[in-house]
């Protein structure tokens, strides 16, 4: 009997990792000859103020995951970063909003966010997806972000008050909504997979095509896999099929290519958010 070869990742929130848990569920990750493991429970704390003192950065640095996602400026941060070092190795299949949401009448449009603080996670998509769409809308200074944390804390600070504005994805948008928030913008994005340079390439190849699969069965029937979304805060507040179909969605992962790979990191050059490698084949595998 042929022994698989082991892949550990790091959790990131449901929404993001749904393409490996379906393929976890299907047995596509062995087909292929890999045994998947989550490392740690599937429910992540993700709020620290420093990056790498976050779940999922913090199981990579240490050496007890070989891999994770999250958005894609910060998969190039944190590779840039990396003690132990680590490589962008293709666009996520999430394809997942970030939703600015608000519950005060007086914030109707993106103008009205001119100096308002918006609740986000510093250096995650809430925070890169706020200054890539906000910058649009707003001259630059008076754009405020607010770090605040994981989505259910900036959800219940958003709700009670202390938050006028804040930055969610599902099924947080679905639940804001169900008690009475409105959108002011949307902003999908594709994240990044982040993992150990030293696994090979066959190995990499067969994750790809294993969560590819599973994003066209999870894209054949989304209902059937919605629950899978809903973790233990928010438990009873809403149901699966009360969860919309328009703000999430999985197509199959893609290289970063160089273009991108450049126009991206000018970008966040433009934020005083610079790369110290800012080379393409010191970041992307």
């Amino acid at each position: 009997m042929t022994s698989l070869h082991t892949l550990r990742i790091a959790p990131n929130v449901p929404v993001f990792d749904l393409p490996i848990t379906v393929a976890l569920e299907h047995g596509l990750f062995e087909k292929r000859g890999l045994d998947v493991q989550f490392v740690d429970k599937h429910d992540p704390v993700t709020s620290s103020k420093d990056a790498f003192q976050r779940q999922k950065e913090s199981l990579y640095e240490c050496g007890k995951a070989d891999a994770y996602n999250l958005c894609e400026w910060a998969g190039l941060d944190r590779s840039d970063r990396s003690g132990r070092g680590s490589r962008v190795f293709a666009l996520r299949p999430a394809v997942v909003a970030q939703v600015i949401l608000s519950f005060d009448p007086a914030i109707q449009e993106l103008r009205d966010l001119a100096g308002v603080p918006i609740g986000i996670n510093e250096f995650t998509g809430s925070h890169y997806t706020a200054l890539q769409f906000l910058d649009g809308a707003l001259p630059r200074d008076q754009v405020v972000l607010e770090h605040v944390g994981e989505p259910y804390v900036r959800y219940e600070q958003l709700k009670a008050g202390t938050l006028r504005a804040a930055s969610l994805m599902e099924p947080y948008v679905s639940l804001a909504l169900k008690e009475g928030a409105h959108i002011i913008g949307v902003n999908f994005y594709r994240g990044a997979e982040v993992i150990s340079p030293d696994l090979p390439q066959d190995l990499r190849d067969a994750y790809l095509a294993a969560v590819n699969e599973a994003t066209e069965i999870i894209e054949a029937d989304r209902d059937r896999y919605k629950h899978h979304l809903i973790t233990a805060p928010i438990r009873g507040r809403i149901e699966p099929q009360e969860i919309g179909n328009h703000f999430f969605r999985y197509a199959h992962s893609r290289p970063m290519d160089e273009g991108r790979f450049a126009y991206t990191a000018e970008w966040m050059g433009s934020w005083n958010l610079d790369l110290q490698s800012a080379k393409y084949e010191q970041l992307v595998l």
